[in-house]
């Protein structure tokens, strides 16, 4: 198995499937649908595929040299081409990072069982709750109670590699 640290040294491999989430995204973000996406439509966009707003200077850099028009837009081979390069840099310790601190909301720096629960509703309110009951066992190794990064990360990063 591979640790997520393991993994920074090189850049993410994109897969087919990488490419089609992108432009699944880049539909469903469109919503003029005239095969364009505006500032709010990119910024949209890269929130369902990265987990966080993109700044304002972000932003304009993404539009590239149509920012100066009225109303700059991205096509979808841009977006494609844009987000693969972003995608395959990203730090896989980084985003698990910012997964774990997801979860722990009370800043304790390892997580309980009620950590799980309710980013669970929060994320995904359809899944019965019992889902993060699962989830939370599997991934406290030492079934103490608490989940520490080093557990957080190993799950992770096991489930990386073999999605």
């Amino acid at each position: 198995m591979y640790s997520v640290a393991s993994l920074c040294s090189c850049q993410r491999e994109i897969t087919d499937a990488d490419r089609q989430r992108i432009k699944t995204v880049f539909i469903l973000c469109d919503m003029d649908k005239d095969g364009r996406l505006s500032r709010e439509d990119l910024k949209m966009a890269v929130v369902m595929l990265f987990g966080c707003k993109p700044s304002k200077s972000e932003t304009d850099l993404l539009l590239g040299r149509d920012q100066h028009s009225q109303s700059p837009t991205i096509s979808l081979e841009r977006f494609v081409t844009l987000m693969v390069g972003k995608l395959s840099k990203e730090d896989p310790y980084i985003k698990a990072r910012q997964m774990f601190n997801a979860f722990d909301m009370q800043c304790r720096g390892f997580l309980k069982l009620e950590d799980f629960q309710a980013a669970f509703s929060r994320v995904a309110p359809c899944l019965p709750g019992r889902t993060a009951v699962e989830a939370f066992r599997h991934t406290d190794q030492d079934s103490d109670g608490h989940v520490s990064f080093k557990d957080f990360e190993t799950v992770v990063s096991y489930g990386w590699t073999n999605s």
